[in-house]
């Protein structure tokens, strides 16, 4: 299997790159660009176009939202031309208004920001003029290198002493971009092997839990990890904000359909956060020896 990957500094396009090196069955084609013409696609034919979300839309300027959904549009175009299947990963942020139940893929998120409507706009376009397509929208991504990683720029500030503000009244799902990049080939194998199932999937980690929570959690492990390795550092403190004083916003992704279909189990945050801080960890120790 062939894939092409845009945006290769996104840590999903990363984290896609260290799955397909273990396996002898995916071979990635790699594109800097946000986008990819239309006689370039033809030209190297892959089995399937892979788009990176953009996450924290709902926080970028518009213009950043707009350009990423024009790039988006043009992808379409592309594929549509070719016959080439297109992979859109997108953010849970489009779901503006939480839910107090998970989430379910047959819910079109309706948010009110003009240019969050603007990408609701091109998954209605994908859904109607392209016929195999996989909209998987996705928890905050989280990883120790690229961009849009969350993970390895909360470590940056903290490291460096830096105040980290959190909302603790947003109810999401962390999601490790290496999970995801393993569910999102394996999907695809089984979509080369004739499972025809097309269409929007939901693809989060386990234990919904606010980004204050989830920024804590990953300070303590930190700090006692440090402190095992005889290290002394003032890590930056926590900022705790609140948006929603009359409950908390949950953005929390029912990931059933992605199980049932393709077998793809959610993993636990907390286990791939620990992982990660380990190999963190493992990296500094290397770079001090």
């Amino acid at each position: 299997m062939k894939l092409l990957i845009l945006d290769a500094g996104h840590c999903l396009s990363l984290a896609l790159m260290r799955e397909a090196s273990r396996r002898a069955d995916t071979e990635l084609l790699i594109e800097d660009a946000l986008t990819v013409e239309t006689n370039h696609l033809a030209a190297v034919r892959p089995d399937a176009v892979i788009i990176p979300p953009l996450s924290q839309p709902a926080n970028a300027e518009p213009a950043v939202v707009i350009a990423h959904a024009q790039a988006v549009d043009q992808c379409l175009e592309a594929c549509m031309a070719t016959q080439v299947p297109m992979v859109w990963c997108v953010s849970d942020q489009l779901y503006e208004d939480g839910s107090i139940e998970p989430i379910n893929e047959d819910v079109i998120p309706s948010p009110r920001d003009e240019s969050l409507q603007r990408l609701v706009r091109v998954g209605d376009r994908i859904r109607e003029q392209c016929s195999r397509y996989l909209i998987v929208r996705l928890g905050p991504l989280f990883a120790l290198e690229g961009t849009h990683g969350w993970l390895n720029e909360l470590l940056d500030d903290l490291m460096a002493g830096r105040e980290v503000p959190a909302e603790r009244d947003v109810i999401l799902c962390p999601t490790s971009a290496d999970a995801a990049a393993m569910a999102l080939i394996g999907m695809l194998q089984q979509q080369q092997c004739r499972a025809d199932a097309w269409g929007a999937y939901h693809l989060a980690g386990t234990e919904p839990v606010s980004a204050y929570t989830f920024a804590s959690m990953v300070r303590t492990q930190l700090a006692t990890r440090l402190e095992g390795m005889g290290k002394q550092v003032e890590l930056g403190p926590l900022k705790a904000l609140s948006h929603h004083h009359d409950q908390p916003l949950r953005r929390a992704l029912n990931c059933r359909r992605v199980h049932d279909t393709f077998g793809v189990h959610q993993k636990p945050w907390q286990l791939e956060m620990e992982r990660m801080l380990d190999a963190w960890c493992l990296a500094r120790t290397g770079e001090t020896a």
